[in-house]
């Protein structure tokens, strides 16, 4: 199994699946399976149905990795105000 790179971590959606969080992590499928059964995998894990999702924000935490800001829109900027206006 290869670790995500950088560039991976930051282009992953908001959730993804406990293989793709076990690889960011450098734990292996089974481990991490494991780890989950046992309420011990180092990220919160939600089970929905058969399926376990991982939170990104939560992983890029732990990984101590800071998510970078989207870009803001003009109509943003505007409703932005100072503590002078």
């Amino acid at each position: 199994m290869q670790s995500l790179t950088f560039k991976q971590l930051y282009d992953l959606p908001a959730v993804v699946d406990l293989t793709t969080a076990a690889r960011a992590l450098g734990i292996g499928r089974t481990k991490a399976y494991r780890l989950t059964r046992n309420g011990q995998f180092p990220v919160r894990v939600i089970r929905v149905g058969a399926n376990y999702h991982v939170p990104t924000a939560e992983l890029l935490t732990v990984l101590g990795v800071t998510p970078v800001p989207l870009p803001r829109t003009s109509a943003e900027n505007q409703q932005i105000q100072t503590p002078d206006g």
